[in-house]
């Protein structure tokens, strides 16, 4: 049977607090900019003290200034050693971590599969999934002490379709959603709630290493005609993040203005 949830959730419907982090420590990877920095702001505002996970110390910092209860760290997440000895000081310094958000990856080159080489493979591959699992392996632990967790991985709507001239990128999101399905179904009576999210092309900076026509590719194929805001995306990890979303877990949401309809 699972754990409890660490905030209990009130039966009285017009005093519950939903969707409410108090106590919490939450780590956002990739969390300087763009939806990261969006998450970092939501979970923030809804009570928990957030972890800025990012390779850019400063773009870290810069963010965790302006965030009331939020820390900047560095790591560079493709090496296990740094993974693993920033988690044991965030939980030291912050807290038994509660809530992980795996956010941080690459676009990597916009061109045809036979012009991607082994190494834009490898880059790929090392933050977009291996990323994730490190992350993952290095939150798990005390999550199952706690008896409670939530692990949120953002990965794209393109692992779910495919993008042509996108094959590596494509590929690791299909992994990441593969990946949160099997782990969810591992640690499902423990209290841990293991869930994705995959956006369509959302506003961030990111863009800026694609072409316009792939930028183009995207945005034509969203029925509400506009790319997503990287606050649009927060809201739904914020609701998965909760202890409400406690019998949602194996998912991918999709936040794809209506792209994706399965």
């Amino acid at each position: 049977m699972s754990n409890e949830n660490p905030v209990s959730l009130s039966a009285d419907l017009n005093t519950a607090s939903f969707l409410n982090l108090n106590g919490q420590v939450a780590v956002v990877t990739g969390g300087g900019a763009g939806i990261g920095e969006a998450v970092v702001r939501r979970l923030a505002s809804a009570g928990a003290k957030v972890a800025i996970l990012d390779v850019n110390l400063e773009a870290a910092q810069s963010v965790a200034a302006t965030v009331p209860g939020a820390s900047a760290w560095q790591a560079d997440i493709t090496t296990d050693e740094a993974v693993q000895n920033v988690f044991r000081q965030i939980a030291e310094s912050e807290g038994p971590v509660s809530i992980l958000v795996n956010n941080a990856g690459l676009a990597g080159k916009a061109a045809p599969f036979l012009e991607q080489s082994e190494d834009d493979w490898a880059k790929a591959i090392a933050l977009n999934v291996m990323g994730v699992i490190r992350c993952s392996r290095a939150a798990l632990p005390g999550m199952r002490a706690q008896g409670y967790g939530r692990i949120i991985t953002v990965a794209s709507i393109a692992g779910k379709e495919g993008n042509p001239n996108m094959t590596p990128y494509s590929t690791t999101k299909a992994a990441v959603i593969g990946f949160t399905k099997s782990l969810a179904k591992e640690v499902a009576t423990e209290g841990i709630c293991v869930n994705a999210v995959a956006p369509a092309v959302v506003h961030t900076k990111l863009l800026d290493q694609l072409t316009p026509q792939q930028v183009s590719y995207m945005t034509d194929r969203i029925p509400m005609r506009r790319t997503g805001k990287p606050e649009e995306i927060a809201a739904v990890i914020h609701f998965l993040a909760s202890p409400d979303a406690s019998f949602v877990t194996g998912q991918c949401y999709d936040a794809s203005g209506g792209r994706a309809t399965y």
